[in-house]
């Protein structure tokens, strides 16, 4: 039987549970009933310069993790540098936080061929390989370049930019070229897919499109969208424990059985924070029937805290939360919770169906698992509705969902005062549509769709 390879940025041990993020969630959940070998970083950089990089390797259940430490170096140029100082700012449409530093792609590139040599050192030849997101673009060509045959896949978890955009980033087409090494190559959204055939239409005058099939640079490639979900029966399960119905009644009781709002992300500046928080303040303005009678919870755990656009963002959302809370509160209310830390997703389902409603209103996503996990956890009963914006990924799948332009202000604060009003009928019947929905896009049917079409044997094309 074939070995499955994945490799991902971070690796991170199923049996410890997920963390925060589309991507780590995701794996972790696909890997725990599949087994096989999981490559990548472990978090960990070597303050020492002189000493060279470690590679570890356990055991997790039927899963081997294969995780090595970076240097310096690889760190600040490969992670903090090109990954989100470069590629994660301009696949979010966000050209203006772009660092165009030179030395970071060098740094990027290096650190996807030391992971190449090493993964080529435990090929099998019947190995399927799965890479994943932008931090790992040219790793198939290097693989390639070390004559790795295995079929090889990359999925993008986060949104693909039109070519308008993406030829502003250093060295896109070493990019676009390095992603027909792959045998399959997925996103999210068909949205996405078409971008890279624009971009590759564009870039090669020889690439010809025929179905899910784009030829360019001598290679045809399988490109296609693969949407992907969470794990719905888990974590249905997850928001109906004694333990959840412990933190709802808690909730309600701090609360007073007012309706809670929540948004949970991230501390990033693609999830639309600000404007978030600018929407709440509208709707007190707009309806101050909520005055007292709403309170929004926003969990927002820092991430990548090292760079500087996200300590900027971090400081903002305090200034506004407590503008808002100076201007609004009473002396027992407080309309904004801002907590700035990370819970457990059995908290979080917890506190989702403790929720009337979510706003979920990304600048720009590549699916948000949130709009998913929010579903999931509602009691179909009396379920809440969310409050999407039309610049996820989900919000291509999830029409029912109260769906918003997360720039406009006043449109968010009109629908989420929509959400919070909507009649029971009405949301019974929007939360049945999206839960038919969010159970089509299971974790387990966008992992086997994928590795189905990767076991599938794809032949280069002769130069």
């Amino acid at each position: 039987m074939s070995r499955l390879i994945v490799v991902s940025n971070r690796v991170q041990d199923p049996a410890a549970g997920p963390g925060v993020g589309g991507l780590a969630v995701a794996l972790g959940e696909a890997l725990n009933s599949s087994g096989g070998i999981w490559v990548g970083w472990n978090g960990h950089v070597e303050d020492d310069p002189t000493l060279p990089v470690s590679w570890q390797e356990e055991r997790s259940g039927n899963l081997t993790l294969l995780t090595t430490s970076l240097t310096q170096e690889e760190h600040q140029g490969y992670y903090l540098g090109f990954a989100n100082r470069v590629l994660w700012p301009a696949f979010h449409y966000r050209l203006d936080l772009v660092d165009y530093t030179n030395a970071h792609t060098r740094v990027y590139g290096a650190v996807n061929r030391r992971l190449a040599m090493k993964i080529a050192t435990i090929l099998k030849p019947d190995d399927r390989i799965w890479i994943h997101d932008y931090h790992l673009i040219p790793l198939a060509a290097e693989l390639r370049a070390a004559g790795c045959g295995n079929p090889i896949g990359y999925f993008q978890h986060i949104p693909l930019p039109p070519p308008s955009i993406l030829t502003a980033v250093p060295e896109y087409s070493w990019l676009v070229r390095a992603l027909f090494a792959y045998d399959v190559v997925g996103f999210q959204t068909e949205t996405d897919r078409q971008h890279l055939i624009q971009q590759v239409c564009q870039q090669e005058s020889a690439a010809t499109v025929d179905g899910e099939y784009v030829t360019a640079f001598g290679r045809s490639t399988r490109v296609k969208s693969y949407p992907i979900g969470i794990d719905v029966d888990r974590f249905g399960d997850m928001a109906r424990t004694a333990d959840a119905q412990e933190i709802i009644d808690r909730l309600h009781r701090r609360n007073l059985n007012r309706a809670q709002v929540i948004g949970v992300d991230r501390l990033d500046y693609s999830k639309g924070l600000p404007e978030r928080l600018e929407s709440v303040r509208r709707l007190l303005e707009l309806y101050p029937e909520n005055r007292g009678a709403m309170t929004f919870m926003q969990i927002a755990p820092t991430s990548r805290g090292a760079v500087d656009a996200y300590v900027d963002l971090h400081e903002r959302l305090d200034s506004l939360s407590g503008e808002i809370n100076s201007k609004f509160s009473d002396f027992d209310w407080t309309p904004i919770r801002y907590i700035n830390r990370q819970f457990p997703r059995e908290t979080l389902a917890a506190l989702y169906r403790a929720s009337r409603a979510a706003l979920i209103t990304p600048l720009r996503d590549g699916m948000n698992l949130v709009a998913h996990e929010y579903v999931v956890a509602q009691d179909p009963e009396d379920p809440g509705m969310p409050v999407l914006s039309r610049f996820a990924g989900a919000a291509d799948y999830m029409k029912d969902a109260v769906l918003i332009n997360p720039y406009n202000i006043d449109e968010t604060a009109i629908a989420l005062q929509t959400a919070l009003q909507m009649p029971l009928k009405e949301r019974q019947r929007r939360h049945e549509r999206l839960m038919d929905v969010v159970r089509d896009l299971d974790v387990s049917r966008w992992s086997s769709r994928f590795l189905n079409d990767l076991g599938q044997l794809v032949r280069a094309i002769p130069s």
